[in-house]
């Protein structure tokens, strides 16, 4: 992730209501360490894994009115304010407007015409993630705690992918093939493919909106979500065998929703 091509998922943040919980939560369950930058950066965590930065936290302004809690999946963009006119050009919502980050970059957050959120990230000095599981021969490889996959569920899949391809330049989308309820589209047809976009049509519970979600690896799977229950958090789907691994749904101790995935059992 360190040279990626427009549009590609570069970078993830959690958005809490607790940030005190959250760092205690992901900490314990990844071994992650976590630094908070001063008011300057409005107390902005970084979690670190092996002393790479693989993820964001924010605390909300105001727990009341400033959503749900939950994770922010960012993509590549040289110019983010231009990012963000097309975005708005072909239907997108302006949530958080382009604003600079010191030098470390450029960054803005919108809702996609299905409704979800994503952000974008324009590199300065800070590039995004810089450690990921990768699969390599059907097995997971430095796997613990490292983001490893993003994917968009959204009930209006065409329209979604007309519209990252138009705004984020999302030119090799490869289409998998379809099966009855099936269908799914890879950001590229060749390696690294690093997420996709899933019709949810048939599975997204009435007024569950569209969304980006990020999966981090897992050593054990099972483990990890038994952890996360111990911890405070909570199961949405539970363990399951994949022809891509095995994948669980879980919530964190706030109610962030996330993914793990590893080995199959």
């Amino acid at each position: 992730m360190t040279h990626p091509k427009p549009g590609d998922p570069v970078w993830v943040d959690v958005f809490t209501a607790d940030p005190d919980a959250s760092i205690a939560f992901y900490t314990e369950l990844f071994g992650w360490t976590a630094e908070r930058a001063d008011e300057e950066f409005g107390g902005y965590i970084t979690f670190r894994k092996d002393g790479k930065a693989v993820a964001g936290g924010m605390g909300k302004m105001n727990a009341e009115t400033d959503g749900p809690d939950q994770w922010t999946v960012y993509l590549a963009s040289s110019d983010a304010r231009a990012t963000a006119e097309k975005a708005k050009a072909h239907g997108a919502d302006i949530v958080v407007p382009p604003m600079d980050v010191a030098d470390l970059g450029v960054m803005a957050v919108l809702g996609d015409p299905g409704g979800a959120g994503v952000g974008i990230w324009q590199a300065g000095t800070f590039g995004g993630i810089e450690t990921a599981a990768l699969v390599e021969g059907g097995k997971w490889t430095d796997a613990e705690g490292a983001p490893s996959w993003f994917e968009l569920h959204t009930r209006d899949y065409q329209r979604a992918l007309d519209f990252y391809r138009e705004v984020f330049d999302w030119n090799d989308i490869f289409a998998m093939p379809e099966a009855p309820g099936f269908r799914y589209s890879t950001i590229h047809s060749t390696s690294p493919m690093l997420g996709g976009v899933m019709d949810a049509t048939e599975f997204l519970p009435e007024g569950q909106p569209a969304s980006w979600s990020v999966y981090f690896g897992a050593d054990d799977v099972d483990k990890a979500v038994a952890r996360v229950v111990e911890l405070g958090g909570s199961v949405v789907s539970p363990p399951m065998d994949t022809p891509y691994g095995r994948m669980a749904t879980v919530a964190d101790v706030t109610g962030a929703r996330f993914n793990l995935g590893g080995d199959a059992a």
